[in-house]
C-alpha cells in the first residue's frame, strides 16, 4: 500500500524506512503499516538489499499508534481476521526478517516506537530520544513480544518498571541497558544509521543473513507463540472498562479515572 507518511528508498543495498507524518508526531496509521510491511517484503525478496533502517526525524520517532485511526480499525476488526490486519504482518515481518534491521531514534518512541526496536539488530539515538511503554495505562498489555524481549534485554525489574509504570525513560538509560547502541546529537543520528547501513551493505549477505539467524536461533517460535498471546490478552483488554475508559479520557484530553476499573 502506498502512502506518503512512510517514505521508502532504496540505494546502495540499504532500504531506508522514513516515518514522514511529523505533524502528527509520526502516529502510526493502519495504511502507514501496511506500507512498511509491504516494503519489508519486498527487501526481504530483494537480493540487492542488505540490510533495512528506520528512521523519524530530529524531533520525533514515534508517538505509536494514531489513536483515532487505531479505534476505527480496532471497531471494524471483525471485518478480517486479526492476523491479516496491516499491524500484525508488521509485526510477522519485522520480527522474522532475516536481514539486518537498523534504527535511527530521536525524540519520542512511544509504544510500537519502541517495541519495533527490539527487532532491530543495531538501534542508535539522538540525546533528545525518550521511550516510553505505557500499554498498562491504556489499559491494555504488550505487544510485539516485548513482554518476552523486554526482560531478556533490561533484566526484570527494569523491565517491569519500564511496563508497569510506562513512564519514560531517556536516552542515556537506553544505552545503559543495552536497548540502543549508541546516542548521539540529534543532526547526527540519521546519519549515523546510514553510515552503519553501508557498511553492512558492503558485506557478504550470506554470512550477514547467517550470522543474525544464529545468534536468535531458539527465539523464533517463542516470539511468535509470545505475540499470538500477546494479541488474544491484547483485544480481551480493548473490550474492557479500562481501556474504554483510557481512550475515551484521551479522546476528551482529560485524565482517565480507573476507579471502577
Amino acid at each position: 500500500m502506498d502512502t506518503q507518511d512512510i517514505l521508502v528508498h532504496t540505494e546502495a543495498g540499504v532500504t531506508t524506512l522514513t516515518f514522514n507524518r511529523a505533524d502528527k508526531k509520526n502516529s502510526i496509521t493502519e495504511a502507514m503499516y501496511a506500507a512498511m510491511a509491504d516494503a519489508l517484503q519486498a527487501a526481504r525478496a530483494d537480493g540487492a538489499v542488505r540490510c533495512v533502517v528506520f528512521q523519524g526525524d530530529m524531533a520525533v520517532f514515534s508517538a505509536g499508534n494514531d489513536i483515532a485511526d487505531f479505534l476505527q480499525q480496532a471497531q471494524g476488526a471483525g471485518r478480517a481476521p486479526a492476523g491479516e490486519r496491516p499491524v500484525w504482518r508488521f509485526l510477522r515481518e519485522i520480527s522474522t526478517f532475516p536481514k539486518p534491521l537498523l534504527a535511527a531514534v530521536c525524540g519520542p518512541a512511544v509504544g510500537i516506537g519502541t517495541t519495533l526496536l527490539l527487532h532491530c539488530d543495531l538501534v542508535y539515538a539522538g540525546d533528545n530520544a525518550a521511550f516510553a511503554l505505557p500499554f498498562v495505562n491504556l489499559g491494555l498489555c504488550p505487544e510485539a513480544a516485548s513482554s518476552l524481549l523486554l526482560p531478556q534485554m533490561l533484566g526484570y525489574h527494569r523491565a517491569a518498571e519500564a511496563l508497569l509504570l510506562g513512564e519514560p525513560f531517556l536516552a542515556e538509560a537506553a544505552l545503559e541497558v543495552g536497548l540502543v547502541n549508541r546516542v548521539v546529537p540529534p543532526a547526527e543520528c540519521n546519519a549515523l544509521a546510514q553510515a552503519q547501513a553501508r557498511k553492512l551493505a558492503a558485506k557478504p549477505l550470506a554470512a550477514l543473513v547467517e550470522t543474525k539467524r544464529l545468534m536468535k536461533a531458539g527465539q523464533a517460535s517463542q516470539v511468535a507463540a509470545r505475540m499470538q498471546e500477546e494479541g488474544e490478552s491484547f483485544g480481551r483488554l480493548m473490550a474492557g472498562a479500562a481501556a474504554k475508559e483510557a481512550f475515551t479520557a484521551f479522546m476528551a484530553k482529560r485524565k482517565p479515572d480507573f476507579s471502577n476499573c
